[in-house]
């Protein structure tokens, strides 16, 4: 018999890598959008992301909703665990979607709008940090319910990860106006970058020093022998996809700074796999443990096999159509 967990486990594990990929430097925009002039290089900006940042949000949609159809025990599980967290990345989703829109349609109050995009993003973003920090540290477990108080998943380490996901949004977004953008504004997000690559490699470094203090499976997983010559290697390619970040940026190359960028959080997220795996709650309740029965998987995975192509198909089409560089004129 196929085992449709790991199937499932898969699938929203893409569709997490996909949310980061696609959505993370639009909301590292917003994050920047303060250092902008205000004028033609914050619309510059803006039109950059505007025929697809809503778009980029799908991914987010279907790991949330696949979390609850394919694994319903660590979603009752983590939902009230996270809920604080959880809401105020709603929230700032929302105020900033809601001011994406109206700065356009609404020029005499655009400073404000303006303010609403950056406080959205930085929220937005600050509060998937904190809320996968928490996952990370441990969620309090009795039987098959949340155990733990409202204010649990507050810790030095999850306002860490919090950080830390704002510097790499940011780095992300810089890169993307890079590729996207030309004159002034482009060389001043290669400055920014430059500058953001190196905050965000420290984070890295302090985040998983700080991890392996968590759980002592994390330790294991990395430290113990022989497993460490396969884990080394992530660190080492760190290291490698760094180096390569900084020698594009430095020969001005347009797209290739962002890509890099995209491998550094590839092997964030690997990272983050190989600490957890298999456990869908760190070191409580594994994948197995939290799935929904077989048929149920089954059923879901029919509908999956068809809507997820489609939607990387209309993405695909979307970026291509929108491709090559923008300015202050245009997609508004």
């Amino acid at each position: 018999m196929i085992d449709l967990t790991v199937i499932w486990a898969a699938i929203i594990g893409f569709a997490i890598i996909a949310y980061v990929v696609m959505d993370g430097f639009d909301l590292g925009i917003g994050i920047l959008f303060p250092l902008f002039k205000v004028g033609k290089d914050r619309d510059t900006a803006m039109n950059s992301i505007a025929p697809v940042w809503d778009g980029n949000e799908t991914w987010l949609v279907l790991g949330g909703g696949g979390l609850l159809a394919a694994f319903p025990l660590a979603y009752a599980i983590i939902l009230p665990a996270l809920y604080a967290p959880l809401i105020a990345m709603l929230l700032g989703l929302v105020l900033r979607g809601v001011a994406f829109e109206f700065r356009w349609r609404d020029p005499a109050h655009r400073a404000m709008w303006d303010r609403a995009f950056t406080g959205g993003s930085a929220v937005a973003t600050f509060a998937q940090g904190v809320a996968l920090g928490a996952l990370l540290q441990g969620i309090s477990v009795e039987g098959r319910a949340y155990a733990g108080g409202w204010w649990e998943w507050l810790s030095p380490f999850s306002l860490l990860t919090g950080v830390a996901l704002m510097v790499g949004y940011a780095l992300l977004g810089a890169c993307w106006l890079n590729w996207k953008t030309e004159g002034g504004l482009q060389r001043q997000v290669v400055t920014y970058a430059g500058r953001l690559g190196i905050a965000l490699l420290i984070l890295i470094g302090a985040v998983s020093l700080a991890t392996l203090t968590l759980e002592a499976s994390y330790q294991s997983r990395w430290l113990s022998w022989p497993g460490v010559l396969a884990t080394a290697q992530v660190p080492l390619a760190t290291v490698i996809v760094t180096a390569l970040f900084y020698r594009s940026l430095s020969q001005r190359k347009d797209a290739q700074p962002f890509l890099w960028a995209l491998a550094l959080f590839g092997l964030c997220l690997l990272g983050l796999g190989i600490s957890i795996w298999p456990y869908v709650i760190p070191a409580r309740v594994t994948i197995w443990e939290a799935a929904a029965p077989y048929r149920s998987q089954l059923f879901m995975l029919v509908g999956g096999a068809v809507l997820v192509p489609v939607i990387l198909a209309y993405t695909a089409w979307a970026y291509w159509v929108f491709r090559g560089k923008v300015d202050s004129e245009g997609y508004h």
